[in-house]
């Protein structure tokens, strides 16, 4: 019987989704024809946007759909980095955390190659978490001339939440646009876009039980962003193609479930995360690095002499899925930059795993889990799978 403990990477359709996407499916009408079907179309792409915007605590028109969590922060971070920089040129620094996704650390890294972008990165402590004392430093060392702050709401890796509010406050004070990739935190803790002070937050619809391949970018209709495609003008002319209106609609039944689910599945997958833990640090060699104040979960531990990747295969052979971190980069023969940037050595980094629980998981299968770890650490460190420097 198959464990799957891998919900932060996606977690699986529920049933008020699917049925969602079922109806919207059956119906005929692009949302920009003028017909009746066409306003049908409409009518529910509004009425989903109205839902998710409500969730977040936003405004249905700061909800712009997107086809998932990467496109909306390449839009944000792209974006309103280029608004900036055209509305006044002395403004080129561009400010992230060291623990950012590579949906941000990426575009953004594009942007210092290809832009003249001066990339800052943000240090974090040994939890993953940004001091706000560093953001302000820089704001105050470079007046007018920071364009963007990109800082997550919630980290993938090892679930670390980060003081938002602090921080975007110190935005607003010096008057520059913060974004966060709220990705891994929607509909799993509590996200107030408007109590944030954000200036845009991302979203994406299969971490919390909708479809993949939809999400959104909510941007203040006070946000100055330059489009990244061009075409019929559509979501506020910022991103241009048919609306996914059976998508957007599983992603609003899913978002709207898990919101109210939101206190339940937090105590369920926490009891369930706490006799996790528990069987893990019985276990010799490994030490656990998700903290008391991350995504609830979300359980994330390294172990002495183990390579990551030789462990989840082995663990996948007797039925237990997880990661060994984000599955965006999943094969690639390198330690985690989050984990490196809160000071865990190359080998400890290398040998670490993610397991995340959801709802639907049970006592059962933790004990499985941690059953076949201790087989499979022991088979890992005979065969000499590790060592890697």
């Amino acid at each position: 019987m198959s464990v799957y403990l891998d919900n932060a990477a996606s977690t699986a359709l529920v049933p008020a989704a699917l049925a969602a996407m079922t109806d919207a499916w059956g119906r005929p009408g692009n949302p920009m024809s003028l017909h009746d079907a066409g306003r049908q179309s409409r009518r529910l792409l509004e009425e989903s946007r109205e839902t998710i915007a409500g969730c977040v605590g936003a405004r249905p028109s700061e909800v712009i759909c997107t086809s998932g969590g990467t496109e909306a922060d390449n839009l944000a971070v792209k974006g309103i980095y280029r608004a900036r920089r055209a509305a006044d040129d002395r403004r080129r620094r561009l400010v992230i955390s060291a623990v950012e996704h590579h949906a941000v650390l990426d575009p953004a890294q594009w942007l210092a190659d290809h832009e003249g972008a001066e990339l800052v990165i943000l240090p974090v402590d040994h939890t993953g978490r940004v001091d706000p004392a560093d953001l302000r430093a820089e704001l105050e060392a470079h007046p007018g001339q920071v364009a963007l702050i990109s800082v997550m709401w919630a980290n993938n890796e090892v679930g670390t939440c980060q003081p938002i509010a602090e921080l975007a406050a110190l935005a607003r004070e010096h008057d520059v646009p913060m974004h966060s990739d709220a990705v891994a935190a929607v509909g799993h803790v509590p996200v107030d876009y408007a109590a944030s002070g954000l200036s845009a937050m991302s979203l994406s619809a299969h971490k919390f039980g909708g479809p993949q391949g939809v999400g959104a970018l909510v941007l203040g209709r006070d946000v100055a962003a330059e489009s990244l495609a061009h075409g019929g003008g559509h979501e506020r002319d910022l991103r241009s193609g048919t609306q996914n209106v059976a998508g957007v609609a599983g992603m609003a039944a899913a978002l709207r479930g898990a919101v109210e689910a939101m206190a339940a599945n937090t105590a369920a997958v926490t009891a369930l995360a706490d006799r996790l833990v528990a069987g893990l640090t019985a276990i010799e060699g490994a030490t656990v690095n998700s903290g008391d104040h991350g995504l609830p979960g979300l359980v994330h531990v390294s172990f002495a002499g183990c390579q990551g990747d030789s462990l989840l295969m082995l663990l996948d052979a007797r039925g237990v899925q997880c990661s060994t971190g984000s599955a965006c980069t999943a094969g690639v023969a390198s330690a985690s930059h989050v984990l490196l940037a809160m000071g865990m050595d190359r080998a400890a980094a290398r040998g670490s795993l993610r397991l995340s629980l959801g709802p639907d998981n049970t006592a059962g299968d933790v004990d499985q889990a941690l059953t076949a770890l201790g087989e499979v650490l022991d088979r890992a460190r005979a065969a000499g799978l590790t060592g890697v420097r």
